[in-house]
């Protein structure tokens, strides 16, 4: 039992980032009907979000400590961070130790501005043009993103750890009655867990409970009724695109400590929230969020050792052997409306 629910675990850890990327992309398709193969840059671009935060609170200054020398005798120059020097040791030392959580603030800004600039410079010019044509501009687009932080910060994975607060591990065995270390957890992917299910209710709540949300999804049935009601529909089309880029950003904020960013990370993650959207159901916000955390709990169990010495490399194509069932037995997806992808 212990070792199921720490597969279970894992699926929901690998199901947050799996349906905070899908839902992004299901904002996207649901009220622009764009197919964005430029998500994946998106929280790529999050993620490396919060490195910058970690350089920049680390920038140094260098002074000379007439205290101490070097092995030669001569008096040591000491790097000290801005920070540390504005706010004091401690302060400053406990600034840059919670780096992470303080680029969610930084990066909200950021992937809004990111998203509006990407949905009127380019998406907005190809509305009408066929899913082809949207799938090669935006997967080009990619690239260039791709390769942009690639020429800014190297082809190595950056090391981005959670503050120390959270840096160990809790053992989740004793709360529920098991023996003491029968399922030890890191914290971190506890906490992105929570956080993206924070979002995820979130980003439902706007859409379910707001004047602004009831437009956007009585736009998203009827696009044209609402605009012959005089209402900017297109206006309130491009703030969705943000924050679905928003969304899309924070996802990579917050994985950083889990997985340390490089420059492919987006492409690693865009295939998969493809087939993710696909199985939920192209347009559905609830397909997308069950189908993330579903497909993340099969691939988590599929990479038992159970699984990969019975099947070997099960683990590496559960979720497209799950996504072809599914489309040949259910064109449209788990919870897709009647029509899509039927025809």
């Amino acid at each position: 039992m212990d070792a199921i629910i720490l597969q279970i675990l894992n699926g929901l850890d690998k199901g947050s980032a799996y349906a905070l990327i899908a839902l992004g992309l299901t904002l996207i398709f649901g009220t622009l009907g764009v197919v964005n193969f430029a998500h994946g840059a998106l929280f790529m671009i999050g993620a490396f979000c919060a490195v910058t935060v970690q350089r920049i609170l680390n920038l140094s200054v260098e002074t000379v400590d007439e205290s101490r020398t070097d092995f030669l005798g001569n008096p040591l120059k000491v790097k000290t961070p801005y920070v540390e020097n504005w706010f004091g040791p401690e302060v400053g030392a406990t600034i840059i130790d919670w780096s992470v959580p303080i680029a969610i603030l930084f990066s909200i800004p950021i992937m809004l501005l990111i998203g509006f600039i990407m949905e009127r410079g380019l998406i907005k010019h190809f509305y009408k043009r066929p899913h082809a044509d949207q799938i090669l501009v935006t997967f080009g687009l990619a690239i260039v993103l791709q390769e942009v932080i690639k020429y800014f910060y190297g082809a190595n994975p950056i090391p981005t750890p959670a503050p120390d607060a959270f840096s160990g591990s809790i053992d989740l065995g004793v709360l529920v009655g098991f023996d003491p270390n029968a399922i030890i957890y890191p914290y971190w992917r506890l906490i992105y867990f929570a956080f993206a299910a924070l979002v995820i209710g979130g980003v439902f709540a706007f859409l379910q409970f707001t004047t602004f949300g009831m437009v956007v999804r009585a736009g998203m049935a009827d696009r044209e009724t609402v605009g012959l009601l005089g209402i900017n529909i297109d206006r309130r089309f491009t703030i969705m695109f943000g924050i679905a880029a928003a969304v899309a950003g924070l996802a990579g904020v917050m994985y950083t400590p889990i997985n340390p960013p490089n420059y492919h990370m987006g492409m690693d993650f865009l295939v998969l929230s493809f087939v993710v959207v696909v199985v939920g159901g192209m347009g559905s916000l609830p397909g997308a969020v069950l189908a993330g955390f579903l497909l993340g709990i099969l691939e988590s169990f599929a990479s038992t050792t159970w699984a990969t010495t019975t099947i070997p490399g099960i683990n590496q194509i559960i979720i497209y052997l799950v996504a072809i069932i599914v489309l040949l037995t259910r064109p449209r997806g788990l919870m897709g409306r009647k029509g899509v992808m039927e025809d």
